[in-house]
C-alpha cells in the first residue's frame, strides 16, 4: 500500500478546518501533517505556516481570499506544496494571481468540494442547453447560514456558469445579481440570482428553469458540513505529484475526461 498523503490544514481553527481534521481522523490514505491558522493565533499543535509548507504533500485551505492568495504565492516560491483552495469570494485580480501560481505547482480550486453538487451542475448546463433562452428564465437561489460574508456564493456563481455554459455565453453578459425597486420586465436570457442569509443553514442551492405554463427546479441541499471535507480531502489525495496547473473538482472526479 502507498504511503498516505501528508495533509497541512491552513485555518485549521476555523469551521472547515476543525470539519478537515475530523475527517482525516482513521483514514489510510491521508493523514494530518501540520495545523496552522493566521500570525499570532495559537492552540494546541499549531505551526508556522513555513514549518506547515516544509511538511506537507498537499494543504487544504479553506479560509478567505486574501489568506489564500498569500498561501498560493507562498508555496508557488517554494515549489510546492500542492493545494487545495475551497475559499469563496475572489476577486478577479486575486484569481488572477492564484492563476500565476498554477503555473508553478498543482491547484485544485472549487466553490464546493460536494459529489453531489458536482452532479448538479452538469444537469444544469445539460438543461440550459436544451431549453431554449427565450422560452425559460433561469434562476439561481441559494441559503446559507448568518455567518457567511460573501454572496451570491460561490457554488452559487459554479452552477451560475454552468448554465451559461450550456447556453454559450458568459455568465458576465447575463448575470443579474441584484434586484430593488422597480427593476422593469426581465431581460431575454437573464440569469438571476437570490440568495438568503440566517441561522444554522450549511448549504442549499436551487436553479429553476421558468417557463411560461411550466417550471423545473434541480436543488442540492447540504446535511452535514463533513461531506465537504471529505470532497477536499479526495482532491488533495489526488491532486498529489499532478503537474502545475489550475483543476476543480470535475477534473478529480473525472466529470472533464
Amino acid at each position: 500500500m502507498s504511503q498516505p498523503v501528508k495533509i497541512a490544514i491552513a485555518g485549521a481553527n476555523g469551521r472547515m478546518g476543525q470539519a478537515v481534521a475530523k475527517a482525516l481522523e482513521g483514514r489510510a490514505d491521508a493523514v494530518v501533517a501540520a495545523r496552522f491558522d493566521r500570525q499570532g493565533v495559537e492552540g494546541a499543535d499549531l505551526v508556522s505556516r513555513d514549518e506547515a509548507l516544509a511538511t506537507a504533500e498537499a494543504v487544504i485551505d479553506f479560509t478567505l481570499p486574501e489568506a489564500s492568495v498569500a498561501l498560493a504565492e507562498d508555496a508557488a516560491a517554494r515549489g510546492g506544496p500542492a493545494l487545495v483552495i475551497g475559499s469563496t469570494g475572489f476577486s478577479i485580480e486575486q484569481l488572477a494571481r492564484i492563476d500565476a501560481a498554477a503555473t508553478k505547482i498543482a491547484i485544485v480550486r472549487s466553490g464546493n468540494y460536494s459529489l453531489g453538487v458536482n452532479m448538479l451542475m452538469g444537469l444544469v448546463r445539460q438543461a440550459a442547453a436544451a431549453l431554449p433562452a427565450e422560452d425559460w428564465d433561469i434562476e439561481v437561489h441559494e441559503a446559507h447560514h448568518r455567518r457567511k460574508i460573501d454572496a451570491p456564493s460561490g457554488t452559487a456563481l459554479m452552477l451560475g456558469e454552468a448554465a451559461a455554459d450550456g447556453r454559450g455565453v458568459g455568465l458576465g453578459q447575463v448575470a443579474d445579481r441584484g434586484r430593488d425597486g422597480v427593476t422593469g420586465p426581465r431581460k431575454d436570457g437573464a440569469i438571476g440570482f437570490s440568495v438568503v442569509r440566517g441561522g444554522g443553514i450549511i448549504g442549499e442551492h436551487s436553479v429553476i428553469f421558468a417557463g411560461e405554463s411550466e417550471s423545473l427546479t434541480l436543488s442540492h441541499s447540504a446535511i452535514d458540513r463533513g461531506l465537504f471535507a471529505r470532497g477536499a480531502i479526495a482532491a488533495a489525495v489526488w491532486v498529489k505529484g499532478k503537474p502545475p496547473g489550475l483543476y476543480d473538482m470535475q477534473d478529480v472526479l473525472g466529470f472533464s475526461q
